[in-house]
């Protein structure tokens, strides 16, 4: 007699965005005001792009700081780098996590109906490589690394490498 196979659904990205229904016509992207106050996104975006500019990495984790990000003791920030201008309180970066050069962590996504929010969470010791994009409700696993100019739309298992468009883990032959 064939035994039963349990298979225990692996929770996604997706199971962690919060949805947010935008009213009347256009896409959500046209409603951004009402999601959060244009003030408010000003501040974020000049703060971060004097983070992004800074190359004082001591200077770049105060200004992220100041906006809501979780930044770990020994994490480093490349030139460019880019924490979310909207909801920048939603990335979490982990002690001696390295985010390369121009990569940016989004923790939104503007669709047609509806606009979507979730963390990003990079584990301590991670390597985003430059030029990385890592999608709303991502995460990034402890000692984990991301090959440049990936896109990152699913976890990182812990001690994985990814690269790719989409990010897929790496095999050694």
């Amino acid at each position: 007699m064939p035994r039963a196979v349990l298979l225990r659904r692996v929770p996604s990205r997706h199971d962690r965005l919060d949805r947010h229904p935008t009213p009347g016509a256009g896409n959500s992207l046209r409603h951004w005001t009402d999601a959060k106050h244009p003030l408010r996104v000003a501040f974020n975006y000049v703060v971060i792009v004097l983070a992004r500019i800074s190359p004082s990495l001591r200077a770049k984790n105060w200004l992220l700081r100041r906006l809501g990000v979780t930044v770990g003791a020994g994490a480093s920030w490349g030139l460019e780098s880019t924490p979310d201008v909207f909801w920048p309180e939603l990335v979490t970066v982990g002690e001696d996590a390295v985010v390369g050069y121009d990569a940016t962590l989004l923790c939104h996504e503007f669709l047609q109906d509806e606009y979507r929010t979730g963390e990003v969470v990079v584990g301590d010791r991670a390597m985003i490589g430059a030029g990385v994009v890592v999608l709303p409700g991502v995460e990034i696993g402890d000692d984990a690394q991301v090959a440049a100019n990936s896109l990152v739309a699913d976890d990182v298992p812990e001690g994985t490498t990814v690269a790719g468009v989409p990010a897929e883990p790496l095999t050694r032959d």
